[in-house]
């Protein structure tokens, strides 16, 4: 038992060390132009530090800019999350409803982080402060 323990231990590491190798630089022309657009509406004044592809299971985009906010899009060239690590999430990419939520209970947070899925959607405040929304935008989780 431990011999297969170990064995698929190993495998674990070296799949994960040969996905992670997938990455590989990209520029921001040679993405899809769902990608382009949103960085150029809603972060053009801002330079790309740098862009990678990861053509692994899923593909998808990873861009980080020189002000360190780092933007992940799918492989369709839509965004899955905006991490502005030193700034605000720009207004317009996050929902009504989640902004209002915020303003109502979290008076004064700023929204530095926001993550979309098919469940739902992760927002990170700026008081460390996590708050999880279902698709019609029930809050249901809060984290620290």
């Amino acid at each position: 038992m431990k011999k297969l323990f170990v064995l698929v231990a190993a495998l674990a590491v070296m799949t994960t060390g040969a996905l992670a190798a997938d990455d590989t630089p990209v520029q921001v022309a040679h993405m899809p132009n769902m990608a382009q657009e949103f960085i150029g509406q809603h972060f053009g004044d801002v330079q790309v530090s740098y862009a990678t592809m990861d053509d692994g299971l899923r593909k998808s985009y990873d861009v980080v800019l020189v002000n360190g906010t780092k933007i992940e899009f799918d492989g369709n060239g839509n965004w899955t999350e905006v991490d502005c690590k030193h700034g605000v999430v720009p207004e317009a990419i996050v929902p009504a409803q989640i902004r209002k939520y915020v303003a109502d209970n979290h008076p004064g947070q700023r929204i530095e982080q926001i993550e979309r899925s098919a469940r739902g959607w992760e927002v990170g405040l700026g008081n460390g402060l996590d708050l999880k929304f279902n698709k019609s935008f029930r809050l249901m989780d809060l984290d620290d």
